[in-house]
């Protein structure tokens, strides 16, 4: 934990030439062990690419490197992160992230995702989204055949 201030002045440090680039204030740095796997930025001007959150992308890079499974690695990001890039946190087993910017501090400059925290907590038919469930009984036998797939023999 005493390296979080290096790693997470490079996140700040990799947002800040984004933004002389042209892009958003957003950088991020994943570690793990000691060692950078990735270094990337938000890249949404370039890509036109509404999920190419810098988050993002570094957990694209390092399981290019290690697998769907980032277990040990710490995300240091300049913003805190966003639904989304919290969501893939998750789902990739990152076991820490560290972010500099609070969603308190970026919305007065329309960088807040706070609303969309607040969105995505209400109840499905609640949400603007329009979200249906429509059952399809095939799903059932996928699931099977997946699991079947899955499990040790």
């Amino acid at each position: 934990m005493n390296n979080d201030q290096h790693y997470l002045q490079r996140a700040v440090e990799l947002a800040r030439r984004n933004v002389e680039q042209g892009g958003r204030p957003f950088g991020a740095v994943l570690v793990r062990d000691g060692q950078v796997l990735a270094e990337t930025v938000n890249r949404i001007h370039l890509d036109q690419d509404p999920t190419a959150h810098a988050e993002l992308l570094a957990i694209r890079s390092a399981s290019r490197q290690l697998g769907p499974r980032l277990e040990g690695c710490v995300i240091y990001a300049s913003g805190q992160p966003c639904p989304m890039c919290l969501s893939a946190m998750y789902l990739c087993g990152v076991s820490r992230a560290v972010f500099a910017a609070a969603n308190e501090q970026a919305e007065a400059f329309g960088l807040s995702t706070a609303a969309l925290y607040a969105e995505l907590a209400l109840p499905l038919s609640e949400q603007r989204l329009p979200v249906e469930h429509l059952p399809q009984a095939a799903m059932a036998g996928i699931y099977q055949d997946w699991k079947a797939r899955h499990d040790p023999q």
